[in-house]
């Protein structure tokens, strides 16, 4: 028998190297056995025999599966994914097999881990510790069913980047400081505080915005699943809002006017086509390389690059901003400065994952004033948006999102077509186009601009809030 010694548990490195040797000396699965850190200690088994002429292959398609798989908390998954890229030298086509025994079990351990991934990005719920340098601090603590600290590690970083934070589980830790990212031992719960500063008060506001005509409770359960909650502070007041829906449902209907003049709407004044563009695009694609191709753009103070929106084109939310700034015009990348940053931070503590929601801006180029080696933002002018506007609109029609999130007073303007204050229409859900709603809501660069610290906290609360209340509207 031939023991291999892995490192640790997510050793994917230490199983590859092992694996390419034991097939070029073409050793059989049945010979070998895999083990974790010092399993082998007192007894190393039989040496790898000297490899031979044939060169081992691996689909890529089929690789990429395996290491997925291997991140299963299965204890024979280092053996199962041996056995396939053995097998696989033989059946070069066994990854499309769907009838496959190996395959079957390497898929849905696949499927597990991605699933737990997926789990992990949306239920991490940060508690703030206190700041450093200037940074804010946070914390988490998360118990996922499988090895994917590690492999979130990167998510969380390009998610974040704007504040330093740490996540415990049991097995690792990850934390980042805003230059390094760095993977430490596991810890337990009690080492993560359990309550922060605004917590009261938004587990009064996540109550106020349950919505108990849209409760359908084994959706919710499919989605987040009960061993989440005791990790998410609104989860304690689930079970008394749920038995409390069906009361607090038919108390609407009543106080609701049968004509439902309730509901906010807003009248949406028609676009103008720009000349020589037609619509009804079949994607994001084709649309901005349309953009692209226009020739009558406002070009005056306008940097050439075009900033496209970003995220899935069926994302069911779009936060539309303003236009993009200089970062965003060096990234060609839609809020990746420090309002994109402090918008990331607002989207973690809603629990919104910006990679399923669609981020844009009305205007899809950077206007600007050159200052020496600066370029300082130029707000847009009313031409500038309105000829965007038309460009926006098939934007909106072709991800067909159920909300839309306005940030800010431009793109209020560029959705609608009118100027409207934003403190008196701010935190509605606004019956919007077709079905959609609209939400209107400050950009986030108003709070850079605030000049004390205890304003920027309150206005950032008040922003989740609104984002809160967005997410709230989304179909179960």
């Amino acid at each position: 028998m031939i023991r291999i010694a892995l490192a640790s548990q997510t050793d994917i490195a230490g199983w590859r190297e092992a694996a390419r040797k034991l097939l070029l000396a073409g050793v059989i699965p049945a010979r070998v056995e895999f083990n974790i850190g010092t399993e082998t200690l007192f007894d190393e088994g039989d040496p790898i025999p000297p490899p031979g002429d044939r060169k081992p292959v691996i689909s890529k398609e089929l690789l990429g599966d395996i290491q997925t798989a291997l991140l299963h908390s299965d204890p024979e998954r280092f053996a199962l994914g041996y056995r396939i890229v053995f097998r696989a030298q033989t059946q070069p086509k066994i990854h499309q097999n769907p009838a496959d025994p190996d395959m079957h079990i390497l898929r849905a351990l696949a499927k597990s881990v991605r699933r737990d991934i997926h789990k992990m990005h949306a239920f991490v719920r940060f508690r703030k510790v206190g700041e450093e340098d200037g940074r804010e601090s946070f914390v988490s603590w998360f118990e996922p069913e499988h090895h994917i600290t590690e492999a979130v590690a990167k998510f969380f970083q390009n998610r974040f980047t704007g504040m330093n934070w740490l996540i415990v589980t049991p097995e690792a830790s990850i934390a980042w400081d805003g230059k390094k990212l760095e993977v430490g031992p596991g810890g337990q719960k009690s080492d993560v505080p359990q309550e922060d500063a605004v917590e009261s008060e938004w587990k009064t506001y996540y109550a106020s915005i349950f919505n108990p005509a849209r409760l359908k409770t084994k959706a919710m359960m499919a989605e987040m699943p009960a061993k989440y909650w005791k990790n998410l502070p609104e989860a304690a007041l689930i079970p008394g809002l749920t038995r409390e829906a069906e009361a607090r449902m038919n108390a609407m209907i009543d106080n609701a006017s049968p004509d439902g003049e309730n509901a906010p709407a807003i009248a949406v004044k028609e676009t103008q086509a720009p000349a020589h563009a037609s619509g009804g695009f079949d994607g994001l694609k084709p649309l901005y390389e349309a953009l692209r191709a226009a020739n009558d753009w406002p070009r005056e103070d306008f940097s050439d690059r075009l900033v496209p929106g970003e995220g899935p084109e069926d994302a069911r939310m779009m936060f539309v901003g303003e236009q993009p700034g200089d970062q965003e015009d060096q990234a060609g990348r839609p809020f990746v400065g420090p309002a994109g940053q402090l918008l990331d931070r607002a989207f973690a503590a809603a629990q919104i994952d910006r990679g399923e929601a669609y981020v844009t801006n009305a205007v899809k180029r950077f206007k600007f004033v050159q200052r020496g080696k600066r370029r300082i933002h130029s707000k847009p002018s009313n031409d500038d948006i309105e000829y965007y506007r038309w460009w926006l609109e098939q934007e909106r029609q072709v991800v067909e999102p159920q909300v839309i999130v306005a940030l800010g007073a431009t793109a209020v303007r560029a959705l609608t077509g009118k100027t409207l204050t934003i403190s008196r229409n701010r935190s509605q859900l606004i019956d919007y186009i077709g079905s959609s709603k609209l939400l209107i809501t400050v950009h986030p660069s108003y709070l850079l601009r605030l000049p004390d610290g205890a304003g920027q906290k309150v206005e950032f609360e008040k922003l989740v809030r609104d984002l809160s209340l967005a997410k709230s509207a989304l179909p179960a």
